[in-house]
């Protein structure tokens, strides 16, 4: 078959190219700590759309750097006790879609959280407070700056844990049977929110993005959705002099390292065609996954629709 990548033998071993910083952990409790001690302000306002079997909200809370942050809610009407819930992760630059396709949740008696990622299509605020690049690019957000916290990805990452303990806080959801889901950025941020929330039972992410940069620097790659490295490289480090500094602080932000962490039981889909999150990238993270990992290959296709893979995924997050 043709190839853009690895073959997959190859790719069921590799471990990654992009350099995990030294400080990786401390880094990230760090920033967890300063997460627990932001005052969410949780607030929960009826939505314009409703169901006669569920109820909608937009979901408002504080995030680090005080940004208020914006998901959309639903859980199901008379559910008669607690129940499970599903949080969703959107694409990048997108939002969270309509209330309709998350509806699926509170029919089968599960409330879902679908969280708006701050400075992208939704309503969430950002709150920048950064040196350099703010145009475009969220990957390279923060990246001039001489503290790694300023890093973008940094926020969006306990974003996703923060509305995980808000959901998990609920009176009608049961902590212990909490998911995940996200496809690209979305399937990134489900492996960081997995991560850095050690609840998550079940996560299913779909050709994740931001993982080992320096493979997609290295593939020639960073022309779609990586193309800010392209940009940065021109702009800040035109000679490459601080390559080895530069992908080192992207090891922060770099799903492959948080991977270790994951304590839920994955689903994983990949398209061996894809060339805007290349599959060795993906598979530098789903190789470092300690737990169980249902992975589901589709040979002849890329960055697009994967045929049953919604299906497999509620059914994979309807065993909560």
């Amino acid at each position: 078959m043709p190839l853009i990548d690895m073959p997959l033998a190859d790719l069921n071993m590799y471990e990654g190219r992009n350099p995990r910083p030294e400080d990786f952990d401390a880094y990230w409790e760090n920033a967890l700590e300063e997460m627990r001690k932001t005052d969410p302000d949780v607030q929960l306002v009826p939505a314009e759309f409703q169901l006669p079997f569920a109820e909608c909200y937009h979901l408002y809370f504080t995030g680090v750097n005080g940004a208020r942050i914006h998901a959309k809610y639903a859980r199901p009407k008379s559910s008669g006790g607690q129940h499970p819930a599903v949080l969703l992760f959107h694409g990048y630059k997108g939002c969270s879609g309509d209330w309709s396709e998350m509806m699926m949740y509170p029919a089968l008696g599960f409330s879902a959280a679908w969280l708006d990622v701050r400075g992208q299509g939704g309503r969430s605020e950002d709150t920048g407070g950064v040196f350099g690049n703010t145009f475009r690019g969220h990957i390279i957000r923060g990246l001039s700056d001489a503290d790694p916290s300023k890093l973008f990805f940094r926020q969006v990452f306990l974003d996703t844990a923060q509305l995980a303990a808000i959901v998990m806080g609920f009176d009608e959801v049961d902590a212990g049977r909490v998911g995940a889901a996200g496809w690209s950025q979305g399937g990134a941020l489900t492996i960081a929110c997995a991560a850095l929330e050690p609840r998550i039972r079940k996560a299913a992410a779909v050709y994740p993005f931001l993982s080992d940069y320096k493979r997609v620097w290295e593939m020639d790659l960073c022309k779609d959705e990586y193309f800010e490295l392209h940009t940065y490289f021109r702009y800040f480090d035109p000679q490459h002099k601080r390559e080895e500094e530069i992908f080192t602080k992207l090891g922060y932000i770099d799903i492959q390292h948080l991977a270790p962490r994951v304590k839920a039981d994955m689903l994983v889909g990949v398209g061996l065609m894809d060339t805007i999150c290349p599959p060795s990238a993906q598979f530098a993270a789903i190789n470092k996954l300690r737990t169980p990992v249902q992975l589901e290959i589709f040979p002849d296709f890329a960055h697009e629709a994967l045929p049953s893979m919604n299906d497999k995924i509620i059914q994979f997050l309807s065993r909560l």
